[in-house]
């Protein structure tokens, strides 16, 4: 069933350099088999509830394959780089 990684920015990038080291190290990993990029920081509309400054959706092939990339050594690299540039959250939700 497919798995859906969303991450919601919910404040201004604090820490450019963060940012920066973020998407470096993003960007020289290999992307993971089967992740597709739904949304990436597009037009956000809100409707209900508090604003975000941003929002990423990636739809995995199932849970197992979001969890092992979440968990795998290279993106655990970058995760410090993104708490530190900016507020996030993160989420996943199994599809229908």
């Amino acid at each position: 069933m497919a798995t859906y990684m969303i991450f919601i920015r919910e404040g201004e990038v604090v820490d450019h350099e963060a940012m920066a080291a973020y998407k470096k190290i993003n960007s020289a990993a290999p992307p993971p088999v089967g992740m597709k990029p739904l949304a990436v920081y597009g037009a956000l509309e809100t409707l209900e509830g508090d604003s975000a400054d941003g929002a990423v959706i990636l739809e995995f092939p199932d849970k197992e394959a979001a969890s092992n990339w979440y968990n795998s050594p290279s993106y655990q690299a970058a995760i410090k780089h993104r708490q530190k540039a900016a507020p996030y959250r993160c989420f996943m939700v199994e599809g229908l």
